[in-house]
């Protein structure tokens, strides 16, 4: 999962070396934490938010697979 978020960040910013992502796993969940530059927020997140919306439903669907449940948060 943190492969996932990784790939499609790094593939939206302008600095990719800046993306970082931590995956803190619990017995039931997993909660990814997706760091990018200030710069690229706006990128990460889109209009409205459906750019960030549609990276949580990808994350949704895998973390199912897996039998768990999955939270991404966008910190910049």
């Amino acid at each position: 999962m943190k492969d996932l978020i990784l790939y499609m960040a790094q593939s939206l910013v302008d600095d990719p070396g800046a993306v970082q992502v931590r995956q803190i796993e619990g017995t039931h969940s997993v909660i990814i934490k997706l760091a990018v530059a200030p710069d690229d927020m706006g990128k990460v997140i889109g209009k409205q938010g459906k750019i960030a919306k549609a990276m949580r439903t990808l994350l949704a669907v895998t973390a199912a697979r897996e039998g768990k449940r999955a939270t991404l948060e966008i910190q910049s």
